[in-house]
């Protein structure tokens, strides 16, 4: 009596060739997508990088403007205030002499001066000098000197402020850029795959490139988005 030999049955791999083929395309459309996304909001970075540093240039050159027109206010105002301290020398010369008339006259003048040609803050400077007890200037008021250059200082400021931000928007802008070399070495990797004939081969491949995906995708959400931005608006 011949003995039957049975044959054992053989075990289906969790992945075929044919699952691993629809994983692949789907794997590629989805990095293709993404590397258009990071390229789109790169180079919107970009465009926010050129304005800033437009609107930075702009106002760095109002601020000039306003720095010297500064300078030029305080060199008047001190002109204005050499005047007046002339007249109160002359004042004080009148007095001495008892010529009450001529001490009113300058007293006149300078008040006219003060009226005519001076700042509201510049008469509280000169007011704040005269109330002294000591021979000051009004330029010796803590902090008045500064004031003619408030304006330009904070323009200035926002000028720097959008300068910084031009320098950001050009490193997100840059590192949106390594993101989508990083999906083209994904896309490289799904694309050999087929170049495998071993089916386990071909998958370790196909998981390099997945795990690499995932890094990059992970790493692409914490960039920050373009100042403003909304998808919205597109639609």
């Amino acid at each position: 009596m011949s003995e039957e030999v049975k044959e054992t049955p053989k075990k289906k791999s969790f992945i075929t060739e044919s699952k691993l083929e629809i994983l692949i395309a789907i794997f590629l459309g989805i990095t293709m997508v993404l590397t258009a996304w990071a390229t789109w909001i790169g180079s919107l970075h970009g465009g926010n990088q050129a304005t800033n540093y437009t609107k930075s240039n702009n106002i760095s050159s109002d601020a000039n403007s306003m720095y010297n027109e500064a300078a030029q206010n305080l060199m008047q105002d001190m002109m204005l205030w050499n005047t007046i301290t002339d007249y109160k020398f002359d004042m004080a010369l009148a007095e001495a002499k008892g010529e009450q008339t001529e001490v009113t006259l300058i007293e006149q003048k300078i008040d006219q001066i003060i009226a005519d040609s001076c700042t509201e803050s510049f008469q509280a400077a000169i007011e704040w000098a005269l109330s002294q007890e000591t021979e000051v200037s009004p330029f010796d008021k803590e902090g008045y000197t500064d004031s003619y250059y408030e304006e330009a200082s904070a323009k200035l400021s926002e000028a720097q402020a959008l300068l910084e931000e031009g320098m950001q928007d050009n490193r997100n802008g840059d590192t949106y850029n390594l993101v989508t070399v990083i999906y083209s070495l994904v896309l490289f990797l799904l694309g050999i795959v087929g170049i495998f004939k071993n089916i386990p081969n071909r998958f370790v491949v196909f998981l390099i490139a997945v795990i690499i995906l995932i890094i990059a995708t992970v790493f692409m959400v914490q960039i920050p988005m373009p100042t403003g931005f909304d998808l919205g608006s597109y639609f």
